[in-house]
C-alpha cells in the first residue's frame, strides 16, 4: 500500500485529491495538510512513502517545505498550477521526485505516483520545454544580497529603510538596486519586482 499525505491549502481540492486517491487499491491517503507548516510535520510523524503538495501554501510555501524535507525518505511531489522555469528549478534542487500541474487528468497523477515509487522522476512535459527548450530561461542572475535588496523593496521598504535593516549606507542600497535593473533588464522597481516574481525567483 502507497501511504500518502497531501498538502494543499484549498480545502475542496483536498478533501476531492483525497477521495480520488483513496478510491486506488493500492493507495491510502494517511494525512491532509492545510498548509506548509503542517505537511512537515505531517510527513515527519507520519513518514508516508509520498507527499503531494502546492506551491502557495500559508505558514510555509511547498517549496519550503520541500526544501526542509529534503534528504527524507518520503518522496515529494509538486503539485501547482504554476509551469514557472524559477520554481521548477527550485524544486529540482530541493530534491523533489515529480512536478505535476494541476490541469492533468487523476490518472496522470495516480500513475506518475506509482512511477515514483519504482525510482523515476516525472517531471510536467511543459516544465522541461520552458527549462531546457525556452530562450527566454535563465536562472537568477542577482546575487544573494542583491535578492535580499528586492525582497525589502517588494515588502514597501524605502532606501533608508532597507540600509538600516542591512547595515549599509543609503548609497550603497542605490547602487544594489542600479544594479539589479541593469541585470533584469527592467527601467524600475515595480518592473524588477514583476520579472522576479513571474520567475518565480523569490524565496
Amino acid at each position: 500500500m502507497i501511504r500518502i499525505v497531501i498538502a494543499e491549502d484549498q480545502g475542496m481540492m483536498l478533501g476531492a485529491l483525497g477521495s480520488l486517491l483513496n478510491m486506488e487499491e493500492d493507495m491510502e491517503v494517511v494525512g491532509q495538510a492545510r498548509n506548509g507548516e503542517e505537511a512537515v510535520r505531517f510527513v515527519k510523524e507520519l513518514e508516508p512513502d509520498v507527499c503531494i503538495m502546492d506551491i502557495e501554501m500559508p505558514l510555509k510555501t511547498g517549496l519550503e517545505a520541500a526544501q526542509e524535507l529534503k534528504g527524507s525518505s518520503s518522496k515529494i511531489i509538486i503539485l501547482t498550477t504554476f509551469a514557472r522555469a524559477g520554481y521548477f528549478e527550485r524544486a529540482r534542487k530541493a530534491g523533489v521526485r515529480g512536478y505535476l500541474l494541476k490541469e492533468s487528468p487523476i490518472e496522470e497523477l495516480v500513475s506518475s505516483i506509482r512511477l515514483i515509487m519504482d525510482g523515476r522522476r516525472m517531471y510536467a512535459p511543459e516544465l522541461v520545454d520552458i527549462a531546457y527548450g525556452d530562450d527566454d530561461y535563465m536562472e537568477n542572475p542577482l546575487t544573494e544580497r542583491e535578492s535580499e535588496v528586492l525582497s525589502l523593496v517588494a515588502e514597501g521598504k524605502t532606501t533608508k529603510e532597507i540600509a538600516k535593516e542591512l547595515y549599509l549606507t543609503p548609497g550603497t542600497i542605490r547602487n544594489y538596486i542600479s544594479s539589479i535593473l541593469e541585470k533584469l533588464n527592467v527601467g524600475n522597481r515595480i518592473e524588477a519586482i514583476a520579472r522576479f516574481k513571474e520567475k518565480g525567483w523569490f524565496k
